[in-house]
C-alpha cells in the first residue's frame, strides 16, 4: 500500500501545482489589468504601497507575481526603489490567504453550516461552473472566470488526493523521524526553502505542509521553521525575474531576498530562545491545517511590524550591495508584457520621455557653460547627455511602433503620434548642443574667444534659452497646460534676440571688432 500512497500523494501534488498555476494565471488576466493600474497609483504612502500589495496579493493568490510585477515596473521607471518596498511587504502578508482558504479542508464538524464551509461541499459545483463558463462560453472573461474556477477545484481536489494519501505514511518510521530532524530550526528552515525554491510559490509548499499535517506527526516545532524558510525560498522567482534588468530592478528584487532574510534570522532567533529556556508545551503538539494558516500569518505581520520603520535602511542595504546607478544604464528597458494595456503601457513610455526630457535640459545647460568657458567636466556631460538620448529614442520609438501596430484606440493613436514628435524634439535639441560643444572644442583648439560686448550679448539668449527649457519641462511634468501657454511667446522673444545679436554681429563684423573664424563660429 506504501508504494499507491506515494504515488496518490505525488498525483496530488501535481494537481495542486497545476490547479494554482491555472487559477492564478486566469486570475490574473482577469483582473491584471486594473490590478496593474492600482499598483501604479496607490503607492504615494508607506501604507497604501503595503495595503495595495496585501490587496493585490490576496486576489492573484501570488507573491511571486506581484513581486515580479513590481521588478517590471521599477525597471521600467513606473514605480521608484523606495515605493516597491512596502509593496512588497504587503504582498508578504498577502500570500498567507491560501492558506487560510486551504485550512477550510481541515474543518470537522456536524454542523450543516460549518460543513457548508468545506471545500468538499461546494469544490465539485465550482468545477461544474467553471467547466460550463470554459467550454460553452465565447467572451474571454467568462472562459477566465471559468479557468478560475476549475482551477480552485483542481487544486482543492489535489489537496484532498494529498491528505488521504499522507494518511498511509503516519505510521512509517522513518517518516515520523523526518520530521523529527526538522525540530533542528536550521534544518527546518533549510528544508522549506529549498522546497519552495523548487517550485516557486510559497502558498503551494504551505499548502504541501498543511497536508502533511494530516498525518498528525508534524509538531509546531517542526513546522514553524519550515513556515520561515518557505517565506526565503518564495524569493527565487523575483530574483529570476530581474535577470537582465537595471540596478533598481535588481535592488527591488534583493529587498525581497533581504526583507524575508532578515524577519527570518531575527524570529528564527527568538524562536530559538524561547524554545531553549521556556520549552512551551506546543511546540511538540501536533500542527492542524489551521494552526499553520495562523503560524504562516504572524510570521509575516511580525516581519512588516518589524521592518516597516526600516524601509529606508532596507533601501540603503541593498544599495550597498548593488552599488552604482549614477552612471547611465542601458538596462533600461520597457516591459513589453504591458502592451496588452496600451494606456499603461503609454504611461512607463511618459515616464522615460520625462527622463529624456531632463536630459536634454541637463545637455542645454551644460553647453551654455562650455561655450561661456570651456571645461571637461561639462564637455563629458553633453556627450553622455547624448549617448543617453540616443538610446532613449531608439528604445521609445521601437517600443511605440510595435505599441500601435497593436488595435488601439483613436486617442492613443493620437498620443503615439505626441509622443514620437517630442522624441524627434528632444533628440534634435540634444544634437545642437553637441554642435555646440563642438564649436567650443575648436575654439580652445584655435585660441579664439569672443569679445567682452559679444559675451554680454549671448547671456541674454543663453538665459531665455535655459528658462524655456524649464518652463517646458515643468510643463510637461506636470501636465499643465496653463505653463504650456507661456512656452511659445518665449519662443518668440527667443527668436527676436536671436535675429537682434545677429546683426549686432554684422556691424561689429563691418567695425573689424570681430575676426572671421570666430565670425563662422557666432553664426553656428
Amino acid at each position: 500500500m506504501l508504494l499507491f500512497d506515494i504515488l496518490n500523494l505525488i498525483g496530488g501534488l501535481c494537481l495542486f501545482l497545476f490547479g494554482m498555476s491555472i487559477m492564478g494565471q486566469a486570475l490574473e488576466r482577469r483582473a491584471g489589468n486594473g490590478l496593474k493600474k492600482i499598483l501604479s497609483k496607490l503607492t504615494d504612502s508607506k501604507f497604501a504601497g503595503l495595503l495595495t500589495g496585501l490587496g493585490i496579493t490576496a486576489i492573484i493568490q501570488s507573491s511571486s507575481a506581484t513581486t515580479v510585477m513590481v521588478v517590471g515596473f521599477v525597471n521600467s521607471g513606473l514605480m521608484t526603489l523606495k515605493q516597491s518596498i512596502y509593496v512588497i511587504m504587503g504582498a508578504n502578508i498577502g500570500t498567507t490567504v491560501t492558506a487560510w482558504i486551504l485550512s477550510l479542508a481541515g474543518i470537522s464538524s456536524n454542523n450543516t453550516f460549518i460543513q457548508l464551509l468545506k471545500p468538499s461541499s461546494f469544490t465539485p459545483v465550482f468545477a461544474l461552473v467553471g467547466l460550463v463558463f470554459y467550454l460553452f462560453s465565447k467572451r474571454d472573461k467568462r472562459k477566465d472566470t471559468g479557468m478560475i474556477l476549475l482551477g480552485f477545484a483542481t487544486l482543492m481536489f489535489g489537496m484532498a488526493t494529498m491528505s488521504a494519501s499522507v494518511a498511509g505514511l503516519k505510521d512509517i518510521p522513518e517518516f515520523q523521524q523526518l520530521f523529527v530532524t526538522f525540530t533542528n530550526p536550521i534544518l527546518g528552515v533549510l528544508a522549506g526553502t529549498i522546497l519552495t525554491a523548487i517550485i516557486q510559490s510559497s502558498s503551494a509548499s504551505v499548502g504541501i505542509l498543511q497536508a502533511l499535517s494530516m498525518t498528525g506527526k508534524v509538531s509546531y516545532g517542526a513546522a514553524i521553521p519550515i513556515i520561515m524558510g518557505q517565506n526565503i525560498g518564495t524569493c527565487i522567482t523575483a530574483l529570476i525575474s530581474s535577470v537582465g534588468t537595471n540596478k533598481n530592478a535588481k535592488r527591488a528584487a534583493f529587498i525581497h531576498l533581504s526583507f524575508n532574510v532578515i524577519g527570518t534570522t531575527f524570529l528564527l532567533s527568538v524562536f530559538y530562545l524561547i524554545k531553549i529556556l521556556f520549552a512551551p508545551a506546543f511546540l511538540n503538539m501536533a500542527a492542524s491545517m489551521l494552526g499553520i494558516a495562523i503560524a504562516h500569518s504572524v510570521f509575516n505581520i511580525l516581519c512588516v511590524i518589524l521592518l516597516f520603520p526600516l524601509g529606508g535602511l532596507l533601501e540603503k542595504l541593498v544599495c550597498h550591495l548593488i552599488p552604482g546607478g549614477e552612471k547611465f544604464d542601458k538596462k533600461v528597458e520597457l516591459d513589453e508584457r504591458l502592451l496588452t494595456t496600451p494606456s499603461f503601457a503609454l504611461g512607463q513610455c511618459f515616464n522615460l520621455i520625462k527622463v529624456m526630457g531632463n536630459s536634454t535640459k541637463e545637455a542645454v545647460k551644460q553647453s551654455i557653460k562650455v561655450i561661456e568657458e570651456y571645461n571637461d567636466e561639462a564637455a563629458n556631460k553633453i556627450r553622455e547627455c547624448e549617448e543617453k538620448n540616443d538610446y532613449y529614442e531608439d528604445l521609445i520609438a521601437s517600443f511605440l511602433i510595435k505599441l500601435s501596430a497593436r488595435k488601439i484606440s483613436e486617442n492613443s493613436s493620437g498620443t503615439v503620434a505626441e509622443y514620437l514628435k517630442i522624441l524627434g524634439d528632444f533628440e534634435r535639441i540634444s544634437d545642437h548642443c553637441l554642435n555646440v560643444l563642438d564649436a567650443a572644442e575648436e575654439m580652445k583648439r584655435k585660441e579664439l574667444s569672443f569679445s567682452n560686448v559679444a559675451k554680454e550679448s549671448l547671456k541674454y539668449l543663453t538665459s531665455a534659452t535655459e528658462e524655456i527649457m524649464d518652463l517646458t519641462m515643468d510643463a510637461l511634468e506636470s501636465q499643465n497646460i496653463r505653463l504650456a501657454y507661456k512656452v511659445e511667446p518665449l519662443e518668440q522673444v527667443i527668436d527676436i534676440l536671436k535675429e537682434q545679436l545677429r546683426t549686432e554681429h554684422v556691424l561689429r563684423l563691418q567695425q573689424g571688432k570681430c575676426s572671421i573664424d570666430v565670425s563662422f563660429i557666432w553664426s553656428d
